[in-house]
């Protein structure tokens, strides 16, 4: 019998039974002996990761770690309306949390790297997106503990929603007594937390899971919509911060246009470009013939055409910024010329080697002709003769000759090109005619 399209979406018959799924909840969400010490594993390897910059020890950290447990507890536990499990949740979730911001903290402490790479910094302005990778996260490990099919979701999970890295980033913000990584890494946690949470106790609510009631209905309604007020304050803040990172997104590609677009002036080139989208100001750097006023308002008029009528662009002369004392743009201008030399070295090469050829050229004609006065042309052209084995460095001649040439002439006339363009092969075709 053929399964309908919705049958195959359909979750509960592959429901795990309810003892089954408490049990393994309940084992996951207390840290003590192998656990607790593994999780201080976990956060020292995580913090060595965000240390030196390392994405894949960082993932090997969140493989191994075991922080999800409680949170899972906690969405089951008000799903089911389990109040003990909620309660050893809560407990077992501030417990690992301490541990984990003690240890990271330590970590950051005596650790002698103290600049804060592109990994720590990823982890200090949770947005909307993060919101949204929680929330799934949370729904495909839920879905899966519920399930008799469950494979390896959760160790999936626990790399997509990120636990590990935020605390740790909070650790690295105590320990060097920068509480701005410590609150934006903290209020990452925090969000992580709600949102798999959540999720969870939609999806084991969806699995229709037998509920415990509580004696107080009020008591009961009173549960649910603190649970809703602190899902909305915890989404309110990262709804904003995505929307700054939208326009930032947004605010750059728009800035990247317009240069691209109307950045050049003749006469001179741009050196370097800087984008900064906090306080939308463009700031071009260009080498050569000075630049006039005139020029520059002109293309500041061109930036309403670019949806940039409130940003702000400021043009630079590049010796003038080199007398600055501004050490990054020195260094920028330095590698733009550099850059700029090496270009212009390199197509000179180009242009050198042609006229060599060129000139060369020239010369061999002038001598075929003297020893071939019927030679009306010649087409002499260096190139490489590829085949399945190998490629071979070769000229092509190709002469135009007022007469066909006498037997073991074109053999004797093949074997004067390779002695005098020093090469062990020409191919020399020829054609007669007036």
């Amino acid at each position: 019998m053929a399964i309908t399209l919705l049958e195959r979406f359909k979750l509960l018959k592959e429901k795990e039974a309810f003892e089954t799924v408490k049990e393994s909840i309940n084992a996951g969400v207390v840290f003590r002996g192998t656990n607790l010490w593994i999780l201080i594993f976990a956060i020292f390897i995580a913090s060595l990761g965000l240390n030196v910059n390392s994405p894949a020890v960082i993932i090997g950290a969140m493989l191994i770690s075991p922080l999800m447990g409680p949170i899972l507890g906690m969405g089951f536990s008000v799903a089911v309306n389990d109040l003990p499990l909620l309660r050893k949740s809560l407990r077992n979730y501030l417990f690992a949390t301490g541990v984990s911001l003690t240890a990271s903290t330590i970590y950051f402490l005596i650790s002698p790297l103290n600049e804060a790479h592109s990994e720590l910094l990823a982890r200090t302005s949770p947005n909307i997106y993060d919101v949204l990778i929680a929330f799934f996260g949370g729904l495909a490990g839920a879905v899966a503990i519920c399930s008799k099919n469950r494979g390896n979701v959760i160790i999936g999970v626990a790399i997509a929603t990120a636990l590990m890295p935020p605390l740790c980033t909070a650790g690295f913000g105590l320990a060097t007594l920068n509480f701005k990584f410590f609150f934006g890494a903290f209020y990452l946690f925090f969000l992580n937390t709600v949102f798999i949470a959540w999720a969870t106790l939609l999806a084991v609510r969806t699995m229709k899971f037998p509920r415990l009631h509580l004696d107080d209905a009020r008591a009961e309604a009173r549960s649910q919509r603190i649970i809703w007020l602190i899902v909305i304050l915890t989404l309110a803040p990262s709804i904003y911060f995505g929307y700054l990172v939208v326009r930032k997104a947004r605010f750059e590609e728009t800035a990247s246009n317009f240069i691209e677009k109307e950045g050049t002036i003749e006469g001179d080139y741009l050196l370097s470009k800087n984008i900064d989208p906090e306080t939308r100001k463009i700031t071009l750097v260009y080498g050569g013939k000075q630049i006039d006023s005139s020029q520059i308002e002109t293309l500041r008029s061109r930036m309403q055409y670019y949806d940039l009528r409130n940003a702000t662009l400021q043009i630079r002369q590049g010796f003038a910024a080199l007398s600055e004392s501004d050490n990054k743009m020195k260094e920028n201008l330095n590698a733009a010329i550099n850059a700029r030399q090496n270009e212009t070295n390199a197509a000179q090469l180009i242009v050198d080697s042609l006229h060599a050829q060129n000139l060369l050229s020239k010369q061999v004609f002038k001598e075929l002709k003297a020893q071939y006065p019927l030679l009306q042309s010649a087409f002499l052209q260096p190139g490489n003769a590829i085949s399945d084995s190998a490629v071979e460095h070769t000229w092509l001649a190709v002469l135009k000759i007022s007469k066909p040439l006498p037997s073991g002439e074109k053999e004797k006339m093949q074997r004067w090109l390779q002695a005098r363009l020093q090469t062990g092969s020409v191919t020399v075709i020829t054609a007669s005619g007036k």
